[in-house]
């Protein structure tokens, strides 16, 4: 056990918590009047929670504070946990869930601090990462009563009104920002014709933001709406492209699974200039599988206007399933895989096209690591009129990624991400491959 010997803190707060201001002492302690007092880790808890019943909230903070840097890792993660209460019961949500995220980077198996942190990120309006804490923690060997408690708490946060915002920014160099073509010809029905369009690479900002907003309206059902935006934006704005989407539609909540519906509408820009708009109508089934797995299912349905090219207007309906489940509370694994079928006013710009692929998410002491790939399929009905064949891509897409909450200000912490991306075409314009890496900042929970 650390022994404080002599701890100025202490000899200062100590009149505090018999209700006696250190301002209304006469006289400055002098050298031959200071006394040494010596005390241990536990009975600066225990001050530092009589402070905290008295009202004295901040001469607490000062104690916990101290006490995050004691040798002994039980010592740091209760002064941390009760830091963090104080933090929440004012109202700091964020500062209390990067707190609680340090705990759990020291010790992921505490259970009572993983609670709550799930509690917060609720507060914080981000349901789906308290649910992810859920089954992480239901991944452990859990006591049956506390497992019990675990499956309440799950259904309270479904049942809860959340507001939040996420925001992610970053720097992005790209080696191929505008999709080019690995090729220097066309090949065509006249031959071959040559290709003046050249792979640029640059470096660009990255922004993406979502806002959502639920609001209880029965006792199993919740209105939602959303708004996100998703920005690559660069020194030449003719590579800039910018998209930006609006959603809003009802939830139901029954037994362990939840159902939503929603319409939406989307306009995306490219090179500053109107590119795309949509409308679409959407659903999805989400359930708990055990303590810790969830699966989910999306179906969707969308109307394009491609302010363009006419002949790109049509509509299309895309399924995508996605099974998510927690190894460890310090892993994760996510599998999905999808397919989408777009009908256009020209069958050569009519498509199928199919996707699957695979996360992996593992903390590592304070960083968080993510890894996983990609691999689709696409297929046009006809030919362009000018081309010997109908397009086929093969798509593969790899990508890494860390965030590093050692180096948290403000809520915030470092991430570094790296995307390597092959498209395999037989027409020679979609042929292409990039790699893209992004140095920005994302939240540190």
């Amino acid at each position: 056990m650390t022994w404080y010997r002599p701890v100025l803190a202490f000899a200062c707060v100590a009149p505090l918590a018999s209700g006696t201001s250190v301002a209304a002492q006469a006289d400055p302690p002098t050298a031959a009047s200071t006394r040494s007092v010596q005390a241990s880790a536990a009975d600066m808890l225990r001050l530092a929670e009589t402070l905290t019943r008295n009202g004295q909230s901040e001469q607490a903070i000062r104690l916990f504070e101290m006490l995050a840097r004691d040798p002994d890792r039980d010592v740091r993660s209760e002064a941390l946990f009760r830091h963090a209460q104080l933090l929440e019961a004012g109202g700091r949500n964020q500062a209390a869930a990067v707190m609680l995220r340090r705990i759990l980077d020291g010790n992921p198996g505490a259970s009572a601090v993983r609670l709550r942190l799930a509690t917060v990120l609720q507060k914080l309006g981000d349901e789906d990462n308290a649910l992810r804490q859920l089954r992480a923690l239901g991944s452990a060997d859990l006591p049956l009563s506390v497992a019990r408690f675990v499956d309440r708490l799950s259904a309270v946060l479904q049942a809860s009104k959340p507001f939040g915002v996420q925001v992610e920014l970053a720097m992005a160099p790209d080696s191929n920002i505008n999709r080019a073509s690995r090729s220097d010809s066309l090949g065509t029905v006249f031959g071959d014709f040559e290709l003046d369009q050249r792979a640029e690479s640059g470096v660009g900002a990255a922004v993406r933001g979502v806002a959502q907003v639920r609001r209880p309206i029965a006792e199993d059902l919740i209105l939602s709406a959303r708004a996100g935006v998703d920005a690559n934006l660069y020194r030449d704005k003719n590579f800039n492209d910018i998209s930006f989407d609006l959603a809003a539609g009802p939830e139901w909540r029954t037994g362990r699974s939840r159902l939503t519906a929603e319409a939406g509408v989307g306009h995306q820009w490219f090179a500053m200039k109107p590119y795309q708009r949509n409308i679409r109508l959407a659903g999805s089934a989400t359930r708990a599988i055990g303590s810790a797995s969830q699966s989910r299912i999306d179906v969707a349905a969308r109307w394009t206007n491609n302010r363009i090219n006419d002949l790109q207007d049509g509509r299309g309906v895309s399924v995508r399933a996605r099974f998510e489940r927690a190894l460890s509370p310090q892993s994760l694994v996510s599998i999905f895989a999808g397919a989408d079928r777009f009908k256009a006013r020209d069958d050569a710009y009519s498509t199928r096209s199919y996707s699957a692929g695979i996360a992996f998410y593992r903390e590592v002491g304070r960083m968080t690591l993510t890894a996983g790939g990609e691999i689709g399929r696409l297929k046009a009905d006809e030919r362009l009129a000018i081309l010997p064949q109908a397009r086929q891509d093969r798509l593969t897409r790899f990508h890494f990624g860390a965030v590093f909450r050692q180096l948290t200000v403000a809520g915030f912490a470092p991430l570094t991400r790296l995307v390597v991306e092959r498209n395999k075409s037989n027409v020679e314009f979609y042929d292409y491959k990039r790699t893209r890496t992004e140095f920005g900042i994302s939240r540190a929970f």
